[in-house]
């Protein structure tokens, strides 16, 4: 793994990285929703097939941007609540202690109520049969005293840390709470967001829906002859020993396949490749469905490569390499909000779990054209 890492990605590109048509993924989503509205409706007042797209596109985009949100917020409510549970065991372990140095100052003054003893003095001389005895008693009380001490000093000690430990375990309950917030908000969203897409396609009638399936399989078409055309480029400009910055290589080299990377490389996309056609499910991390960065960390993991759980973590874990330079097993990310994650596996092809409804699958890392493409992170 690089020991270099990247900021959290915020609207502006990584050098050598193209740059998208819009600034951020919310003027994407305004725009669509804009061109949408400004849309001819069609004759019986409907929105037409290509405004239910743009509008349904738009939503799954902010669900999955939600959804990313929620991950890390159930990552990071997981890690606090061990930390609560730790501070919260220490706490017990310390009133326990607290609570046995009570009981040994209580015995003390119980011991001495019961005995009237007090510190020595002339009339303890006066009252003892024989000079040995005073000196028996007084070295006896003196033991005694010294016991005592201790025994204050160690309550005393023991009740500062316990309070403490209590502060601390108050704030971080407070921290979690907190955190629980926002992963209930998180999860509200994104449901909302998916409720209203299945709202505008539950209004669809069945040869609309056709249609529709229709238009996106034609869009994923194209996208797949233009990564094919984009790899022959890459390939002729190979032959020809001319560098190319057209298209990301196919990474077939025998140099790439057989270094470490590539090794590591091809368990993770073996892996991925067998999730194919399992369903994308929000905040999901396998084995039986997965969401987009649930799949890349699992794919990476089954090659030995420990990966952060969300995408906006995954960006800067690893080296940022310039599109051109992609390799099979790179993670391709999209949208300016890093929302989006795609396994690279050659000739502009990904393995990726898309969005709600959809399973995972091969596609053109160009499916949404090629302004979305963030940056290419190579993870080990």
């Amino acid at each position: 793994m690089a020991s270099h890492r990247k900021s959290r990605p915020s609207a502006t590109r990584v050098a050598g990285i193209r740059t998208p048509a819009l600034a951020t993924a919310a003027l994407t989503s305004v725009a669509l929703l804009s061109q949408t509205a400004n849309a001819a409706p069609s004759e019986d007042g409907k929105p037409s097939l290509e405004e239910v797209e743009k509008k349904v596109d738009a939503l799954y985009r902010q669900a999955e941007s939600a959804t990313e949100k929620y991950n890390a917020a159930k990552e990071k409510t997981g890690k606090q609540r061990k930390q609560v549970d730790t501070l919260l065991d220490d706490v017990a372990q310390r009133t326990d202690r607290l609570n046995k140095a009570r009981e040994e100052l209580g015995s003390f003054a119980a011991a001495q109520y019961r005995t009237g003893a007090s510190a020595p003095d002339t009339s303890t001389f006066l009252l003892a049969d024989t000079p040995q005895d005073y000196f028996d008693q007084t070295q006896l009380m003196n033991r005694l005293t010294s016991r005592q001490k201790g025994a204050v000093d160690d309550y005393a000690t023991q009740q500062s840390a316990t309070m403490a430990k209590r502060q601390e375990a108050a704030k971080s309950l407070e921290t979690l709470t907190e955190t629980q917030d926002d992963l209930k908000t998180a999860k509200s969203t994104v449901q909302a967001k998916l409720a209203s897409a299945r709202e505008l396609l539950s209004q669809l009638n069945a040869q609309e829906k056709a249609r529709l399936a229709e238009i996106e399989k034609k869009q994923r078409a194209a996208a797949a002859a233009k990564a094919a055309e984009l790899a022959k480029q890459q390939a002729a400009a190979e032959r020809k020993d001319v560098p190319s910055s057209s298209a990301p290589s196919s990474g077939g080299s025998s140099s790439s396949s057989g270094s470490a990377y590539g090794t590591k490389a091809a368990k993770a996309i073996a892996f991925a490749r067998a999730q194919i056609g399992k369903p994308y499910v929000w905040g999901a991390t396998g084995p039986g469905s997965y969401d987009c960065s649930g799949l890349s960390q699992a794919a990476w993991k089954a090659a030995g490569v420990s990966l952060p759980r969300t995408t906006y973590d995954q960006v800067n874990a690893g080296t940022t390499v310039s599109l051109a330079d992609a390799r099979p097993g790179d993670l391709v990310f999209f949208y300016d909000d890093v929302t989006h994650v795609g396994i690279y596996i050659g000739d502009g092809m990904m393995i990726h779990a898309p969005k709600p409804g959809a399973y995972v699958r091969e596609e053109s890392i160009y499916y949404g054209g090629e302004s979305i493409i963030h940056s290419v992170v190579r993870p080990a």
